[in-house]
């Protein structure tokens, strides 16, 4: 993430709408990541199928894992909301949808097998976008975390008041 701006040299407004703006990419980025994460569990759920030689279909193992990455987040993640639909709509959504339909996981998903070398090829590239995934958000996490650090600085110094900064809100 190369957005290198100090964040000393934006003013009040300007350092808000740079936090807010950071904060609604990092709901999209949240999101891809979350459906990554379930992909590959959903992947190596499948691993586990085929190694054990069960004919057993995935749809059990779909609702823990959707459950679990989707409605029930850690608690440094926010729930889904009801306004969240736009966010399959983001880049990144759109990356992981292709890199899956490259790799196989459509045909997955529609009940198909996929071979043990392509679902460690599947596994490989899932894994590969999730960590550049994280990556992109704790670098956006450092970044609002800077702008934070820098509000905070400038209440305590007396250069913004709370009447001011509620002011910018309206």
């Amino acid at each position: 993430m190369v957005n290198e701006i100090d964040p000393q040299s934006l003013s009040l407004d300007e350092l808000r709408s740079e936090r807010n703006r950071l904060q609604l990419e990092d709901d999209a980025v949240s999101y891809v990541r979350r459906i990554a994460q379930a992909r590959l569990d959903l992947v190596a759920a499948e691993l586990d199928r085929s190694g054990a030689a069960t004919q057993e279909d995935l749809s059990g193992e779909l609702q823990r894992v959707l459950s679990q990455h989707l409605t029930a987040p850690a608690p440094a993640t926010r729930a889904p909301r009801v306004d969240d639909d736009h966010l399959a709509n983001d880049a990144r959504a759109i990356q992981l949808d292709q890199l899956c339909a490259e790799h196989g996981f459509s045909r997955l998903s529609a009940g198909e097998e996929l071979t043990p070398d392509e679902l460690a090829s599947l596994t490989e590239v899932l894994t590969n976008f999730e960590r550049e995934i994280s990556t992109d958000r704790r670098e956006r996490f450092e970044r609002i975390d800077a702008l934070g650090a820098e509000l905070v600085r400038r209440f305590r110094s007396g250069e913004v008041q709370v009447d001011q900064f509620l002011d910018a809100d309206t």
